[in-house]
């Protein structure tokens, strides 16, 4: 019959001449002849390069054309960047999208790299940097943001490849690992990363699941300043981590603490909250902020809470990883009954 024929799935993301949105791009179907097995095959691509390939460095056009569009996203950005960036600095961008953000560094900036790993966005922030003046100032580097070093040292770093929570894309991953690179190559000082620090919370909630009477438990992003009909929150938010990035970053958070009830109802989902600080503004005594939307994780069961009970809440998760991997780890539960507890009567004196 000839010899044994094997079919093997590979995962090729790192071809510029091929588009992300292309999905030939990213799994091809090859026939091998069989071969001695070797413990140091490097066909298939680990976790973090095949995570890296469809999001935070792989995120369509139109989204970022959305992002273009999101007010509160490019004002918090632009005086960020006005602020930080002084006349004659160089700057990196890491994760460059259309390149905006470069291009606010550009106004006062010597130079700036703007690098971006998908090649159609390469094209589009090269179109676009054209027509604007100081686009002349941006080099739109098409290469992997984990493993690209300018030429030589930078004042400040921009990368913006934030999700709620720190989940999914790669913010803190690609930021260690430059830090790690650029202190091998040029020694310190680290230059001043924008952002400069998150600040994360969780808040429990009860949120409305009824669709035109078709019950969803759903995710849900919510902007921070509509009001939600049939949403209520249950206690205050609870500060579960703070990231300064310009000291090493666990890459592991968790939650393990517990909440006062404030309002009876039905505790069925947690509430995100990912604050970014932008910018430290030290002589004003503030900060330069963007708050993500808020994200709406439905619990798996329901727990009918009321008011002075308290709950305990624990969730743990990794920095990039999935939604369902933190809605898998959630647990809470009652600790303190406000009815179960004894009556203390006071002391009555004729």
């Amino acid at each position: 019959m000839g010899h044994h024929i094997t079919v093997r799935r590979r995962l090729y993301c790192r071809r510029p001449s091929r588009s992300p949105c292309d999905i030939t791009a990213f799994w091809n179907d090859k026939t091998d002849r069989p071969s001695e097995p070797d413990s140091k095959r490097t066909d298939m691509l680990n976790e973090r390069e095949i995570e890296s390939c469809y999001l935070g460095q792989f995120i369509p056009v139109h989204y970022h054309h959305n992002m273009l569009m999101d007010q509160n996203r490019m004002h918090g950005f632009k005086s960020a960047i006005d602020y930080a960036v002084k006349p004659g600095m160089k700057v990196l961008e890491l994760g460059g999208g259309t390149g905006v953000l470069s291009w606010f560094a550009a106004a006062r900036a010597d130079k700036v790299w703007c690098v971006e790993f998908n090649p159609d966005m390469v094209k589009e922030a090269r179109k676009m940097l054209a027509l604007n003046p100081n686009g002349e100032k941006v080099e739109v580097v098409h290469a992997d943001a984990f493993e690209y070093l300018p030429p030589e040292p930078v004042d400040v770093v921009i990368c913006e490849m934030i999700h709620v929570g720190m989940l999914r894309e790669k913010q803190v991953e690609v930021i260690e690992s430059f830090k790690r690179r650029y202190l091998a190559r040029f020694g310190g000082p680290l230059p001043i990363f924008l952002p400069e620090a998150v600040i994360m919370a969780v808040q429990p909630m009860q949120q409305e699941y009824d669709f035109e009477g078709f019950y969803a438990p759903i995710v849900q992003f919510q902007e921070t300043t509509a009001i939600h009909p049939g949403v209520q929150e249950l206690a205050p938010p609870s500060v579960y981590s703070i990231i300064d990035f310009s000291q090493p970053t666990d890459s592991v958070f968790g939650f393990d603490g517990k909440f006062v009830v404030e309002r009876s109802g039905t505790l069925n989902a947690l509430r995100f909250v990912t604050k970014n600080i932008l910018a430290v503004v030290p002589e004003r005594s503030t900060t330069i902020d963007w708050l993500n939307h808020y994200m709406c994780l439905p619990l798996a069961t329901p727990v009918a809470v009321k008011a002075g009970d308290v709950l305990q809440v624990t969730f743990q998760y990794r920095a990039g990883g999935s939604i369902p991997s933190l809605e898998a780890s959630i647990r809470a539960q009652v600790i303190y009954d406000v009815n179960l507890q004894p009556v203390t009567q006071s002391a009555v004196y004729a």
